[in-house]
């Protein structure tokens, strides 16, 4: 595996034990047969296509870079766009195949923590936040802070994960045992 996917980061702040299971045994998830990521993956096409520049006015963007893919020596992305903001930073932007519930889910923000770590080192502008828009709620925009130590946690998980996978180590398990029932390696794990 030559570099990392937001989706490894989320796994592994999830449970460190996916990384484990996943690419040190190589047992696989299956997520493919998943009705949300397969809808999600045809959003992203679609929106790729159509014409938003009204949303990015309500933003303040100056510019913007449709499906860029970016890597650096751990982790590699496609975001959807990457926004250059009137005060010369960027920030990157993900359409979500979802509705918005007065929430920002975890799994969301650490993907754009992800995308502003690539955007910094690739572009070298700053990022000081993110934008997901919920396809599901009239394309509803929600700006997402991010701080150096928002961009700091995921590249330390990245580090992380690759020593578990260069050791072939068998890390602890997460701390919240709540997520043990949704994992889709629970029946193979020691708890």
């Amino acid at each position: 595996m030559p570099s990392l996917t937001p989706s490894h980061i989320i796994e592994y702040l999830f449970c460190p034990r996916f990384t484990y299971f996943e690419y040190v045994l190589r047992i696989p998830q299956h997520e493919d047969s998943n009705y949300l990521v397969l809808r999600g993956r045809g959003l992203h096409d679609q929106k790729l296509e159509q014409n938003k520049d009204y949303l990015r006015r309500r933003i303040g963007a100056t510019d913007k870079l449709l499906d860029q893919y970016l890597t650096n020596e751990l982790i590699r992305g496609r975001l959807d766009e990457v926004l250059t903001l009137a005060d010369g930073s960027m920030a990157p932007l993900d359409y979500k195949f979802a509705e918005y519930n007065d929430r920002v889910y975890d799994t969301y923000r650490t993907q754009l923590y992800c995308y502003a770590w690539l955007i910094e080192e690739h572009f070298g502008k700053p990022v000081h936040k993110g934008f997901l828009v919920y396809t599901r709620s009239r394309n509803k925009v929600v700006e997402v802070p991010i701080t150096d130590a928002d961009k700091e946690h995921v590249r330390a998980a990245a580090r992380a994960i690759f020593q578990i996978i260069d050791e072939n180590r068998f890390p602890k398990a997460t701390k919240y045992k709540a997520r043990c029932v949704t994992c889709t390696y629970r029946n193979m794990c020691i708890r």
